[in-house]
């Protein structure tokens, strides 16, 4: 399973998240507790590079601050809103995550791989899980939107995701990651894809 943990903002939750052996981590560049410069994510996440996918977090962004993102932060994947993709200007080599959330006209191309997320990022909501399987069975599909420890389970045997994606749920305060968590999420999101195995077989 995929596992990325959103919004880092201090060193320990990045060490936590690499001890963790997650996929990726996020960087939030958006009105947010957990909003970052370019520099400061640059700095927080040099000891991260090549361990982890780098991913710059962003909600309807404007050219140029995507630009300074790119200049100064170099990260490996950036992460809008599908829409947001159709009027950036971006390199080629710059991996995409686009965001889809429930209100996904019926009908739309759904790309290879994307995040599903509830109605506003990071706000703690859970997104629509019935449409998340659904979309789940055709694509690529990264679940986000108010996953904790006690919820991880359930949600991976309802919706049966490529991977999972965490922020809020992993917080001792908003803004601020607790290592306790972060290594308790990730174990709980494995051991519900294990069992799921265990039960196919």
């Amino acid at each position: 399973m995929w596992l990325k943990i959103c919004g880092m903002t201090d060193p320990d939750a990045v060490q936590a998240a690499l001890a963790a052996r997650v996929d990726a981590i996020g960087f939030v560049f958006s009105a947010s507790v957990r909003r970052l410069e370019p520099a400061q994510a640059a700095q927080l996440a040099a000891g991260a590079r090549s361990r982890a996918t780098l991913v710059a977090v962003t909600l309807h962004p404007q050219q140029p601050l995507i630009d300074q993102i790119i200049r100064v932060f170099k990260p490996d994947a950036l992460q809008a809103d599908l829409s947001d993709f159709e009027r950036l200007r971006l390199p080629d080599t710059l991996a995409r995550l686009p965001v889809l959330r429930a209100d996904v006209a019926a009908g739309t191309p759904l790309p290879r791989r994307f995040l599903f997320e509830g109605a506003r990022s990071g706000s703690g909501a859970a997104a629509d899980w019935e449409t998340a399987a659904r979309l789940a069975r055709a694509s690529e599909l990264i679940l986000a939107g108010g996953l904790n420890v006690h919820n991880i389970a359930a949600a991976i045997r309802a919706v049966r995701p490529y991977g999972v994606d965490v922020s809020s749920g992993v917080e001792s305060a908003p803004g601020r990651k607790s290592v306790q968590k972060i290594a308790e999420f990730v174990e709980a999101a494995r051991a519900a894809l294990q069992g799921m195995a265990h039960d196919a077989n």
